[in-house]
């Protein structure tokens, strides 16, 4: 039998070929237009450049500039306002933005139809987020990252934010809206936007150039810097805010001089509970070592998982102070667990450290979840330590529902897991299971090490492994310590590696100037006032932790070319910018000490301490200029400035002045040697005479020494020195004597 086809199963045909079709067609059109197709993208102008933020930006619809000629001149020739975006590759928030804001095709049409779109990496433009974040705070009182700005093509702000959610709902503006608004009002009413420019740089520029009140140099300043911490202190938790808590160690440094000059021993415990809390918090890595960057709570329970290289570097030194001063091995473990920490994750090849570890990390599936990496569920646990487990949860106070509280994790991205803390001591846990606390140590640290392995077949985490001088300038400071301290070689040989490295890649020995950043090969950007001054404080306690004068010369040098460069000569102070780059409309003298030290808080204890190894005078007087610069903002908010005060302190109480004679490959240098590390001494000067062999470096040694080759202490005050001694024990007499 014959079947016939029916007249429409053509027409059917072609209609389901239309279904089909036609919207692929369409998504083909767009994402063609978009600049993707079949998942290829199609790159913008960030593809070429080396920070890993950018890089991160680099495929998205919107079409960014970095920060330069092509950027600045195309909003000008086109009369566009720019929208400044500056981050950092570790950025929880900046990920999300990007996400939900420039990956949206209707929101980057309008961003690049109407605005030149420039991303910035804050971390190696520290110049340029510091001016707008001065006017992001200007314009809303606060501040944060990712910084959202827009600017006329004068570079003069006149919008700020930080995250900017997609489209308007009942929480607020949407960057869509927002958007549009700007564009419409710019094209209408472009006058109503260049006054708002115009009134905001102005009150920077007049900021920047204010004069300000000057205030007498007195011990004073330390009481009110005390009472003022005193007020803010958190006697339950420790800590000097309410949520969220960041570790500002410098804080903990200056009450611990406050405390050895006064005997104040409410300083010392403040200080010591703070890092106590710290340590035994969630803000600290208990698996792996190493503290991730802020508390979200007051309890310093769920932190905010990123982890900084400044942070690493200021705490650990801050935990080695704290171990000298009490002897208790929580701190001296801490410090230890975090050198550790970087130098098997955060250490290059060739020496340099590496700037960051990201939050986020990724769950079965694929989905990126911050903290992912670090946190598990009790079930997770029962299976992989087995009989262990149970002392383990009960010490790091792991929940079967999970124990992160609802109001620390308010998208429920870590409900029913747990963050790692110290809930109970070892002797409580040793009474709850019976066991001596010599078994409780071993069934942790055996369950950390299992745990640990595990950990690391989850998927890596993000590094942003750009090289940073001021941050490694920090970083060879801390190791410095360590190894002077803790006495492990491996302290030393890194600090040395990454002080070999940046003044072998990124050190101009011929004009005497630093490059900011290193990676893929390349140096890049003028350093700022924070790259010279915390490379030099690196350099001086690398000095003073292996004797090799040429790390004490290449500081001095370094001094040099950081007065010449940033020093204001007028005034005092150093600004925290070169001034050759022109697209920069202010320049500032930053002296808020928040997570990491000012540029000039760290530049004046360098003159100081360099004042007082080489006799410069002329060092002296600009230290001493540039804290009569700060002195009025100094007496009336110290508690803002504790890396200043501890300058002040310098400054105001004479430091020891400790030269040792002899071979120090004997054993009786040694002993000597060892005293004095082995000791609190905030505001010290150490030199081993016999390995300086540059008499204009230190003009002053042969007017005291007799003979460098015999073994001898000497302590010195402004040049005048005690009666030298070769017994450890006088010497520890001679140096607790004030």
């Amino acid at each position: 039998m014959k079947i016939r086809k029916r007249k429409n199963d053509k027409s059917l045909i072609i209609i389901i070929l239309l279904v089909v079709l036609l919207p692929l067609f369409y998504f083909m059109a767009i994402n063609f237009q978009e600049g993707s197709l079949f998942g290829g993208k199609k790159p913008n102008k960030l593809i070429d450049e080396k920070s890993p933020y950018l890089q991160q930006h680099a495929y998205n619809p919107v079409e960014w500039y970095p920060w330069g000629d092509e950027a600045l001149e195309k909003a000008k020739n086109e009369n566009k306002p720019i929208f400044l975006s500056v981050g950092y590759s570790t950025c929880y928030w900046c990920h999300v933005m990007e996400e939900e804001v420039f990956f949206i095709f209707s929101i980057a049409r309008l961003m690049n139809e109407n605005f030149v779109n420039i991303k910035v990496d804050r971390e190696e433009r520290p110049d340029i987020d510091r001016i707008y974040m001065t006017a992001l705070n200007t314009m809303t009182g606060s501040g944060g990252w990712p910084m959202s700005m827009f600017l006329t093509p004068e570079l003069e702000p006149f919008f700020g934010g930080t995250y900017i959610q997609p489209f308007t709902n009942d929480q607020g503006q949407g960057f869509y809206e927002l958007i549009t608004q700007i564009s419409s009002t710019w094209k209408n009413n472009p006058q109503q936007i260049t006054s708002a420019g115009n009134k905001f740089a102005a009150m920077m520029n007049e900021y920047s150039k204010r004069e300000r009140e000057k205030s007498v140099l007195k011990n004073e300043i330390f009481d009110l810097g005390f009472s003022q911490y005193f007020e803010s202190y958190d006697n339950q938790y420790g800590g000097f805010s309410d949520a969220p808590k960041f570790p500002r160690t410098i804080i903990n440094d200056f009450l611990f001089k406050y405390s050895d000059r006064n005997g104040d021993a409410q300083a010392k415990e403040m200080s010591l509970k703070t890092l106590r809390e710290i340590s035994e918090g969630g803000i600290y890595d208990h698996i792996g070592g190493g503290f991730h960057r802020y508390s979200v709570d007051r309890y310093w329970r769920v932190p905010h998982f990123e982890k900084m290289l400044y942070d690493q570097a200021l705490i650990s030194s801050t935990l080695v102070d704290a171990y000298l001063i009490t002897n208790d091995n929580l701190f001296r473990n801490r410090a230890e667990e975090t050198f550790n920490y970087i130098l098997s994750r955060l250490t290059s090849r060739d020496g340099g450290f590496y700037s960051a570890e990201d939050a986020v990390g990724t769950v079965e599936g694929g989905e990126k979840k911050e903290g992912a990496y670090y946190i598990w569920s009790a079930e997770e646990l029962n299976k992989l330590l087995g009989d262990k487990a149970e002392v383990f949860k009960f010490y790091y106070g792991v929940k079967k529902d999970g124990n992160v509280p609802a109001s620390s994790d308010p998208k429920g991205e870590m409900k029913g897991l747990n963050v790692l803390y110290t809930a109970h001591s070892i002797d409580e846990t040793a009474k709850k299971f019976n066991k001596t606390n010599e078994d409780v140590k071993r069934l942790l640290d055996e369950s950390k090490k299992i745990l640990f392995t595990e950990r690391e077949k989850r998927p890596k985490l993000h590094m942003d492994d750009k090289v940073l001088v001021s941050w490694n300038g920090l970083m060879i400071s801390s190791f410095s310590k360590g190894y002077a301290v803790l006495g492990n070689q491996q302290y030393l040989d890194a600090a040395k590696k990454s002080a070999e490295f940046i003044i072998n890649t990124l050190y101009d020995e011929q004009n005497g100037t630093l490059k900011r950043r290193y990676r893929e090969e390349e140096s890049k950007y003028e350093g700022n006032l924070v790259d010279y001054a915390f490379l030099i404080h690196g350099l001086l306690d690398l000095y003073e932790a292996s004797f090799e004068q040429k790390y004490l010369q290449k500081a001095n040098k370094l001094a040099a070319s950081m007065v010449r460069i940033f020093y204001d000569e007028e005034k005092g102070g150093f600004f925290d910018i070169s001034g050759n780059d022109k697209s920069l409309i202010i320049k500032t003298k930053d002296d808020f000490d928040g997570v990491e030290p000012t540029g000039n808080s760290i530049a004046i204890l360098d003159l100081l301490r360099l004042a007082q190894y080489t006799d410069n005078k002329d060092y002296q007087s600009k230290a001493k200029a540039s804290l009569e610069f700060f002195s009025g903002d100094m007496s009336k908010q110290p508690s803002g400035m504790p890396q200043m005060l501890s300058a002040l302190y310098f400054y105001l109480y004479k430091p020891k002045q400790i030269i040792i004679t002899g071979d120090v490959n004997r054993p009786e240098t040694k002993a000597l040697i060892a005293e004095v590390n082995n000791q609190y001494i905030p505001g010290k000067i150490l030199i081993i005479a016999s390995k300086i062999n540059d008499a204009e470096l230190i003009p002053y040694l042969d007017g005291i020494i007799v003979d460098k080759n015999v073994q001898m202490a000497y302590v010195c005050e402004n040049y005048a020195c005690k009666l030298p001694t070769n017994n450890p024990v006088q010497l520890r007499k001679l140096l607790n004597e004030n």
